[in-house]
């Protein structure tokens, strides 16, 4: 970074020369969210608003979920690239009755399904660091633990000395894993006793009290003063709290010990993903006690896990950021003035269209096939009547007063990868960053900003994200090191350019046609970083 009249520290002075690289994706930490919040962090989220500073990240593509996202943390690559278009998809050609697709599973395995898997990166069509590291020194080693598989999988990429995550009942790795490591059986064991006994509920602080009060959304539920309390052995509980979150960092924090990362020859890196931001805002929302309590619960075990390394003696450098955002329920938003809040309803009802598609150009059968945003054409519809049914079915969702747009596929092809800043892109740009010919729908339906896509909260998660909207794209993204000159960045960046920005740190070169990110400029004052 380039500046005038300021006397700057050296370059080697500002700049960490690290043997051990934290990446932390805290699962639904919108910008907003972290802005609301920044003020009153004491810990690790203090520490990390206190490096370089980039309130405006942005997972700029259309689908705002977390495999996508994470996708692109430590890839550099948009989805279309990556391959991680959505959480789950359609593949009508696929051999088994379940035509859809998980992010993480490995669709070969006999017997398996969507929601019976076996976990896998087959899917991830690009390397991650920790990869590129290897590749470049065999003594480096990748380690990865999650909540999710998904998570832990996208982060960690096909070559992972540890990879980790949550089953409902344990932390599990994949087959063909490497052994697991010897910190692994005592964690095990010590959290099996935790979750045999009761969890008390939690203190609300001062800063929640204001929170603490109930919504009603429907069918007698209601969300609002929930503080944590969990009965021995349920597992649910355990997830949806912040106990998971410091269950994932105790274990990150033994295996950074026992391999002793960080003190090899070769730099190391760990990725590890807070699961609970996200169930929390699901189960909740993002504007009430429980949210609260959660994020300074996250701060304080955040600044545990940072204070033990730095007991360690490593010398370690933190990339900290999200992988999508988030909004809050729209119950509460109407209340707290956003009336124009609202779910979908009949008013958008896509069995519908492909029925009425079906009777006007006489087909048999299903029309239309939905995932998530992804419209598909059925198979069975003969070739010559595809582009009559697109037409079709665009012009009628169009209709629907909860659509903001309905984006065709071979019109998003053949928008070009948006070069601008991602805060200008247009919808079909946004599209376009997450879309791929054959696993991508035929159709892409853009729902109102303030429509959310859950119908029914009382039937389970009471909000959700996935759209093209900011709230949902914006995210923070922080570097720390010991000795870090603190600078803010309000413009807009990606999280795509957060891998290069790290492999800038260790000298590692990364071919700039393979991937979609830029080097962030970390230097506060004359010099870089960015080759």
């Amino acid at each position: 970074m380039m500046t005038l009249g300021l006397a700057a520290a050296p370059l080697s002075a500002q700049l960490p020369r690290p043997k051990l690289l934290v990446v932390i994706s805290v699962d639904q930490l919108s910008a907003d969210l972290f802005a609301e919040y920044r003020q009153h962090f004491t810990g690790g989220l203090k520490r990390m608003s206190e490096g370089v500073v980039f309130p405006s990240g942005y997972q700029s593509h259309a689908a705002t979920e977390t495999c996508p996202g994470h996708s692109t943390i430590l890839t550099g690559s948009r989805p279309y690239r990556t391959g991680i278009i959505a959480n789950d998809w359609l593949d009508q050609s696929i051999a088994r009755e379940d035509k859809t697709v998980y992010c993480s599973e490995d669709v070969t395995v006999p017997g398996s399904t969507s929601r019976n898997y076996t976990v896998s990166a087959r899917h991830l069509l690009v390397p991650t660091l920790g990869e590129r590291m290897k590749a470049a020194n065999p003594a480096s080693r990748s380690v990865s633990v999650s909540v999710k598989d998904r998570a832990a999988v996208m982060m960690g990429g096909h070559k992972v000395d540890q990879l980790w995550w949550w089953n409902g009942r344990d932390f599990v790795t994949m087959a063909g894993q490497p052994a697991p490591d010897a910190a692994v059986a005592a964690f095990r064991a010590s959290l099996a006793a935790q979750l045999a006994k009761a969890r008390e509920p939690m203190p609300v602080p001062a800063l929640c009290e204001s929170r603490n009060r109930a919504v009603p959304i429907g069918g007698g539920k209601t969300v609002g003063t929930d503080r944590f309390g969990r009965e021995a052995g349920n597992m649910g509980r355990f997830r949806a709290s912040p106990e998971s979150d410091a269950a994932t960092l105790a274990l990150a924090s033994g295996l950074i010990d026992s391999m002793k990362l960080g003190r090899g020859t070769a730099t190391d890196i760990i990725a590890i993903g807070q699961s609970a931001t996200d169930y929390i805002g699901h189960s909740y929302g993002t504007a009430g006690v429980e949210m609260c309590i959660n994020l300074l619960a996250l701060d304080r075990e955040l600044g545990a896990f940072f204070d033990t390394l730095d007991r360690s003696g490593v010398d370690y450098a933190v990339a900290l950021t999200a992988d999508h955002g988030g909004i809050d329920l729209p119950e509460r938003s109407r209340i707290q003035g956003a009336p124009d809040a609202q779910r979908v309803d009949g008013r958008l009802d896509v069995k519908a269209v492909g029925e009425q598609i079906g009777r006007e150009l006489k087909l048999k059968g299903r029309v239309l096939l939905a995932q998530g945003a992804d419209l598909y054409v059925e198979r069975s519809v003969p070739r010559k009547r595809r582009a009559k049914v697109l037409q079709r079915a665009a012009a009628l969702l169009r209709q629907s007063p909860l659509v903001e747009q309905v984006l065709v596929g071979s019109e998003i092809v053949a928008t070009p990868q948006p070069t601008r800043p991602p805060e200008t892109w247009s919808l079909a740009e946004r599209a376009r960053a997450s879309y791929m010919p054959g696993r991508s729908g035929d159709l892409i339906v853009v729902l109102k900003q303030r429509v959310n896509p859950v119908a029914d909260p009382s039937r389970g998660y009471v909000t959700t994200h996935g759209s093209f909207w900011d709230y949902d794209r914006r995210v923070p993204i922080l570097f720390w090191w010991k000795g870090v000159q603190s600078f803010e960045q309000p413009l807009g960046v990606e999280t795509v350019d957060i891998m290069p920005t790290l492999a800038s740190l260790i000298s590692l070169p990364v071919p700039r046609a393979e991937i979609d990110g830029k080097c962030l400029d970390l230097v506060a004052g004359e010099g870089t970083n960015c080759p």
